[in-house]
């Protein structure tokens, strides 16, 4: 079962959200502060954590750079601010989407289900292809023993390529599964991103052996 955490000090948006995940059959918790909700992150990870920004004590973007110092758990930002400025910097801090209150209940569920999907490691845990060592299950990168850092966003490209490898998926898709079903035409992320991840990850970043670009469609991982 599927364990979100929910994060706001509006207690009818915690009473919403809990009742209308719960009926769908996922984990509830909530809290009202943020330290009410790192403690929970301590005793218990979620799987995708929906966080408001404007909490009593500890902002959102604190909490979202506290946990991504450690995780890469899909972080949904929920929030009354809809000045681009907050949503670049939680989008830049590794937060998978951001939705504007007031929300649609359907939209925000298909964001969970999408964040979810993101965040699904590969079959096989430990992927070696071209020299280059992907631990999934512990978020480690290396090749001929040297650790190499990924970003959270850079993780969550790299795991929705890995589970299809070999498969050419679509820029729309991957931006669906990276940042959210209302994300479709930001193609400057993809790119972006996915230059920085040929740095770090291709042995010839000029000619990329395992991280594919099909002109025009989208991007393909060599299947190993």
């Amino acid at each position: 079962m599927t364990f979100v955490l929910v994060v706001d000090d509006d207690p009818a948006i915690l009473r919403t959200l809990a009742i209308n995940l719960r009926a769908r059959d996922y984990d509830v918790e909530t809290a009202s502060d943020g330290r009410s909700a790192l403690q929970i992150v301590d005793e218990r990870m979620p799987d995708v954590i929906l966080l408001d920004l404007g909490l009593p004590d500890l902002d959102g973007i604190t909490i979202l750079r506290r946990l991504r110092v450690s995780s890469a758990v899909p972080v949904i930002v929920l929030s009354a601010r809809a000045e681009s400025d907050d949503k670049v910097e939680a989008l830049d801090l590794g937060a998978n989407d951001y939705v504007t209150k007031p929300f649609g209940m359907d939209e925000l569920l298909a964001r969970v289900r999408a964040a979810t999907r993101a965040g699904a490691p590969p079959s096989r845990e430990v992927l070696e292809v071209d020299g280059l060592s992907l631990d999934f299950a512990d978020a480690r990168a290396s090749r001929d023993g040297v650790d190499i850092h990924l970003t959270p966003t850079e993780w969550r490209i790299v795991e929705t390529l890995a589970c299809r490898r070999g498969t050419l998926v679509r820029k729309r898709e991957l931006l669906h599964e990276v940042w959210g079903p209302s994300y479709d035409s930001e193609t400057n992320y993809l790119r972006v991103h996915m230059a920085s991840i040929r740095r770090k990850l291709e042995a010839d970043p000029g000619h990329p052996r395992i991280f594919i670009t099909e002109t025009g469609l989208g991007y393909r991982m060599r299947p190993g």
